[in-house]
């Protein structure tokens, strides 16, 4: 069978693949330390579930208008009006499956043959490949820990083109968990204001998990006027707890939300029913079980970036966002295995721990750069202290 092209100019997700072979390694039962997947270890909570079987038993399972049912984009422009000071009407608004979706959408409907996006890296995964499906060309813009992981307005400022059709703004981001602040963003507005043709969009997805008193802001928030320029892109996932419900949206031009909700309409038409009302109470009702989960993952972000500090040849960022950690291991490539191999970058790194420490994470190549690797705390603080001892002991091992 000859495939398309365009199967080969993509990779499968890393950070999926990674988690697939620890639980695979679970299900042998290997006790396997997974620090891989992007997900919640809490459940959802209790009153979202409910509104989920009231939906099934009250028979909201047929097919739904393709761009989102009008409750949660009323839920949706509740919410945004209320946490960010952000005004949509509902054709404003468009709810796909989950926030991935949501962003391929943007992409497929955005991007012509041979155009550019600007992408911040370290960068979240899927948006290169997204870009490349669609056509179109990943322009990087790379930063570090000497910057917190943020761009400046200067590097914005030369990677912008004629061809630049948009920036991808992930705040906070994964896997870096860095944050930027308003000041910054406004620094990064500025440069946006003098090229009228380039779009942002607005990843938010981690929005509500903020450490150290920090408090969201995204661009439009930032810069109001750049707001008729900006897809802000959120969902439910991360928030609530609800990575398996898929939903996510976006706010932004009409016009855009329309072309979105077309493009939809040709491939999995309306996102699940069920999952939608209870997304309406996710939003509208309670928030305290959101708090209560941030508090715990800004717990365990203190003990896992303290501990990686404190081991020799690695340092660690101390995040501000999302549920990562995003230490630097460059300073053990070069040495060698107990079995006599060489660590000569992050794929290799990761490798051994799998092989010889049973402990899972994904390879800083992932997100664009080989020094780092990526490990998410979003599970049990006890689970941590088990892999970290287990990776503090195999680097300890090595030559």
């Amino acid at each position: 069978m000859k495939l398309a092209d365009r199967v080969n100019k993509i990779q499968p997700s890393p950070t999926l693949s990674i988690d697939a072979k620890a639980k695979a390694l679970k299900a042998q039962g290997i006790d396997v330390v997974g620090f891989g997947a992007g997900e919640p270890d809490f459940d959802t909570p209790a009153n979202i579930k409910e509104a989920g079987k009231k939906a099934i038993d009250a028979g909201f399972t047929k097919y739904m208008p393709v761009g989102g049912a009008d409750d949660l984009k009323d839920a949706i422009i509740a919410k945004m009006k209320r946490d960010h000071g952000l005004e949509y009407t509902r054709d404003e608004i468009s709810v796909a499956c989950g926030a991935k979706h949501t962003l391929y959408n943007i992409s497929q409907a955005l991007i012509q043959e041979g155009d550019e996006v600007i992408i911040p890296g370290p960068y979240w995964v899927s948006y290169p490949d997204q870009i490349v499906l669609a056509g179109g060309t990943p322009v990087f813009i790379m930063t570090d820990e000497s910057t917190g992981f943020k761009i400046t307005a200067e590097q914005l400022e030369k990677a912008i083109t004629p061809r630049t059709v948009y920036v991808i703004l992930n705040s906070p981001c994964n896997p870096t968990g860095s944050t930027y602040t308003k000041d910054e963003l406004k620094a990064l507005a500025a440069v946006l204001l003098k090229h009228p043709h380039v779009y942002v969009v607005s990843d938010d997805i981690y929005e509500k998990l903020l450490y150290d008193g920090l408090e969201f802001c995204n661009i439009p928030m930032a810069c109001p006027e750049l707001k008729d320029r900006t897809i802000i892109v959120n969902g439910v996932s991360k928030a609530y707890s609800m990575t398996g419900w898929r939903i996510g949206y976006a706010c932004g031009p009409k016009a855009l939300m329309a072309a979105m909700t077309k493009m939809q309409s040709q491939s999995t038409s309306n996102a699940t029913s069920i999952a939608q009302k209870a997304s309406v109470e996710a939003l509208n009702g309670p928030q305290e079980p959101v708090a209560e989960m941030v508090k715990e993952f800004e717990k365990r972000r203190t003990y896992i970036v303290d501990r990686l500090n404190a081991i020799p040849g690695v340092t660690c960022f101390k995040s501000t966002g999302a549920f990562y950690a995003f230490p630097n291991f460059s300073g053990v490539y070069g040495k060698t295995t107990p079995a006599g191999k060489k660590i000569e970058n992050s794929s290799d790194f990761a490798a051994y721990l799998l092989e010889d420490a049973k402990v899972a994470l994904v390879p800083g190549i992932a997100f664009g750069d080989d020094r780092y690797a990526r490990l998410s705390y979003a599970t049990s603080l006890e689970t941590i202290k088990k892999g970290l001892d287990r990776i503090e002991e195999a680097i300890g091992n090595l030559k």
